[in-house]
């Protein structure tokens, strides 16, 4: 569920639970419906917010620049890491 999708639930139960006369739509206690929409758009927005949080990246490969001293070329040298799987 992405943050969009959150805060339109959060909005759709907020207009069933609060803004609506209840009785409107017969077959459906839209005060319980609006509250449950609320507490579900409120869970994935936390969600979505900790998914798309700052990341902790691990380095596989460093790579090094030198220039050779007999050439005047630049080098780059390259150290790989096996991280296991």
């Amino acid at each position: 569920m992405y943050i969009g999708t959150s805060i339109f639930l959060i909005a759709v139960g907020a207009i069933l639970a609060f803004a609506l006369t209840p009785g409107i739509i017969p077959f459906l206690d839209q005060q319980m419906a609006g509250y449950i929409l609320i507490v579900v758009g409120a869970i994935g927005l936390i969600a979505s917010l900790i998914w798309a949080g700052p990341r902790r990246r691990h380095k596989t490969s460093e790579s090094h620049r030198s220039v050779d001293p007999d050439t005047g070329e630049a080098v780059t040298r390259r150290e790989t890491r096996d991280t296991g799987i």
